[in-house]
């Protein structure tokens, strides 16, 4: 017969090993009650529908705000999500559709905008990854994704301008526009990014992102017509 010391001893090995083996699923940011130590911790299995969909949109709306004011370069990178970029490709894909002329329906402008977001920030991914990049394949996309934000503003942007008569000054106004939100979408992305690349290979990770944004910008202009 083992005394009770060995018997306690032998539980708390039992409930340590137990605890190592469970998994998180505490709420992002949520704190902990510290001065009751009967309280039990709080997980997103007991929290309500409505308030995970409202954390949620608050955590999607904080990473907008961050790429429209690159400061904090780890909000993107530390919980990444696909909802933001999925938000803008459908919302680019669905005004781009609105450009269509008489002949086409506007399908193949929806589809080469969701083609080209997603296989392109496949791609650009991939070389980071070739060249050594210390940020997983989500965490690439999420940002790429979410830095389609100015490259969006301006597209809205641009189709204002085409409810007037077009003139060439209008047309330069939105070629502006758009560089504007090429500039933007390619510095943020580079502030998230940048320090995922070996310094002596900054530059080819940045030419692909140049060129990612580069392509959807010509698309907010040339595209754009009613």
């Amino acid at each position: 017969m083992s005394s009770p010391e060995a018997k306690l001893e032998l539980y708390d090995d039992y409930a340590s090993a137990t605890e190592s083996m469970e998994g998180q699923m505490s709420v992002p940011n949520a704190t902990r009650n510290t001065t009751d130590p009967g309280a039990p911790n709080f997980s997103t299995l007991d929290e309500p529908i409505k308030d995970t969909f409202l954390r949620d949109v608050k955590a999607v709306g904080i990473k907008f705000y961050h790429v429209l004011i690159p400061r904090e370069k780890n909000t993107l990178l530390r919980d990444w999500d696909l909802w933001g970029p999925l938000i803008l490709c459908t919302l680019m894909a669905t005004i781009l559709q609105g450009s269509a002329d008489d002949v086409h329906d506007g399908g193949p402008q929806f589809a080469q905008v969701f083609v080209i977001v997603w296989i392109g920030a496949m791609i650009v991914t991939l070389n980071s990854k070739l060249l050594g990049g210390n940020i997983s394949f989500f965490q690439s996309v999420c940002v790429l994704g979410y830095c389609l934000t100015p490259c969006a503003a301006a597209l809205l942007v641009c189709r204002i301008i085409l409810i007037a008569e077009q003139t060439h000054f209008l047309f330069f106004l939105r070629l502006l526009v758009a560089g504007v939100g090429f500039g933007w979408a390619t510095y943020a992305s580079i502030i998230f990014l940048g320090d995922s690349q070996p310094i002596n290979r900054k530059a080819l990770a940045v030419y692909p992102i140049f060129l990612f944004y580069f392509i959807i910008s010509w698309l907010v202009v040339s595209h754009s017509n009613v």
